[in-house]
C-alpha cells in the first residue's frame, strides 16, 4: 500500500479562483476552452488545492492584473503557474497562434522566461523539430548531465542522448537484474523483476533491454503503483516531473503529450509516437493526471529528490510498502481510482500486447 495523503492544506479559494482565471484566459482559444482544457485543467486545481474550478464559467483576466496579483509569489510559484498554462496549450491540436502568443505575454507579465513556454510556440508555428530540439536542451540532456550517477555518465560518454537510446550489452547490469528474481516476493526488486519477467521485456543490461537510466522509472511504476499502457506512462511521467524539485522535470509531461495525445514529437529513442488513441481526453484520465501531479508535488516537498536519481538497487532487497514509506509516495485519490488508474499488475494497466504475453505466461504456469 502507499503512504496515506497527507492532509490537504487550506488554500485561499479566492486566490484558487484567481488564478484558475488567469490561466482559462491565456490559454483559452477564440471559441473558448476545450472541454479537454476545462477538466484537465479543473481537476489539477481540485487535485493541487482541494478547491472545486469551473473552469468553463470563469471571468476573464488581463495579464497586468493577473501578474499584479502574483506579484508577491515566489518565482517557483509563479514558475508552475506558467507551466499549467503551458499544459493547457499543448493538449490543443493544433495550438492556436494567438494562444501561444497570449501565453507567452502572460508568462512576460509574471516575469517567467520559461523554455517550455518557446516550445509551444514552436508547436503553433509548426516547428515541431525545432521544439524537439528545445525539449533536448531545456529538460532531457540538462537533467541526464546534471545527474551524479556513475552509470548515467558512463552511458552520455561520446552521445548527447545515449541514456535514451537501444543499451549496450552490460553483463554487471544484467546480473544485477537477474539476481532480482531470487529475493522474496514483496520486495522491490523482485517486484520490478516481475513487471519485466511477465510482460516479456528485456531486462536492462542485455540484447534489447532498456537503458540502465530509463530503467529508473521502472523501479517508479512499481513504487506509485502505476501500469505500463500508455495511460500509465502518462501518469508515471507526470508523477516523477512534478516530484523532480527542478521545474525542468515539467519536460516529461510535455515529452509524452507530444508523443501519445498530440503527435507533436515523432521519436525521442525510447517512446515512439502513438495517437491512435487520445489519451488524455479518454474518460477519467484528467483526475488520473491531476492525482498524478498532485502526489509529485507531495513528494517534492517532502522527499526533494529528482527520482532518476535515486539508487534504487539500495533498496532493492526491501519491501515495497517499506520503501514507499521511506520515499513518503502519498496514496492514489479516490478520484484517480474512480477515473480508472490501474496498478502496475493490474491487466489494466497493461496494452494488449502486454496482457498477452502475461496471461500466456500464467497458462504456461498451469
Amino acid at each position: 500500500m502507499n503512504c496515506p495523503s497527507p492532509p490537504q492544506p487550506e488554500h485561499d479559494t479566492d486566490e484558487v479562483m484567481l488564478v484558475a482565471r488567469g490561466i482559462a484566459t491565456a490559454v483559452a482559444p477564440e471559441t473558448g476552452l476545450t472541454d479537454v482544457q476545462a477538466d484537465l485543467l479543473g481537476a489539477i486545481a481540485e487535485a493541487l488545492t482541494g478547491v472545486s474550478v469551473d473552469y468553463r464559467s470563469l471571468e476573464p483576466l488581463g495579464r497586468d492584473e493577473f501578474a499584479a496579483a502574483l506579484a508577491g509569489k515566489s518565482l517557483d510559484y509563479r514558475q508552475r503557474i506558467v507551466h499549467h498554462m503551458v499544459l493547457g496549450e499543448l493538449v490543443l491540436r493544433p495550438i492556436p497562434i494567438t494562444v501561444a502568443h497570449r501565453v507567452a505575454t502572460y508568462a512576460e507579465a509574471l516575469d517567467i522566461k520559461d523554455d517550455f513556454v518557446r516550445v509551444a510556440r514552436r508547436y503553433a508555428q509548426g516547428a515541431y523539430g525545432l521544439a524537439w530540439i528545445d525539449l533536448q536542451r531545456n529538460g532531457f540532456v540538462d537533467h541526464v548531465r546534471e545527474t551524479g550517477e556513475a552509470t548515467t555518465k558512463k552511458a552520455l560518454r561520446g552521445t548527447q542522448l545515449a541514456s535514451f537510446k537501444p543499451a549496450r550489452v552490460d553483463r554487471e547490469l544484467a546480473s544485477r537484474w537477474h539476481a532480482f528474481e531470487h529475493l522474496p516476493e514483496i520486495t522491490l526488486g523482485h517486484s520490478v523483476w516481475q513487471m519485466y519477467h511477465g510482460r516479456g521485456f528485456e531486462l536492462p543490461g542485455t540484447i534489447g533491454g532498456a537503458p540502465a537510466y530509463l530503467a529508473q522509472h521502472d523501479f517508479v511504476h512499481v513504487l506509485a503503483d502505476y501500469g505500463t499502457n500508455l495511460k500509465g506512462e502518462l501518469e508515471v511521467f507526470g508523477f516523477i516531473g512534478r516530484a523532480d524539485p527542478d521545474p525542468k522535470g515539467f519536460a516529461w509531461m510535455a515529452t509524452l503529450i507530444g508523443l501519445f495525445e498530440t503527435g507533436y514529437i515523432a521519436d525521442t529513442g525510447f517512446f515512439s509516437r502513438d495517437v491512435r488513441d487520445r489519451n488524455i481526453q479518454a474518460p477519467g484520465m484528467h483526475q488520473r493526471i491531476a492525482d498524478a501531479i498532485h502526489r509529485g508535488k507531495v513528494m517534492a516537498e517532502t522527499f526533494g529528490r529528482d527520482l532518476f536519481d535515486v539508487d534504487y538497487y539500495a533498496v532493492a532487497d526491501r519491501p515495497v510498502d517499506e520503501v514507499r514509506a521511506q520515499f513518503g509516495i502519498p496514496a492514489k485519490s479516490a478520484a484517480a481510482i474512480e477515473g480508472g488508474s490501474a496498478g502496475a499488475f493490474d491487466l489494466d494497466g497493461m496494452s494488449e500486447i502486454q496482457r498477452q504475453r502475461v496471461m500466456e505466461r500464467q497458462e504456461g504456469t498451469q
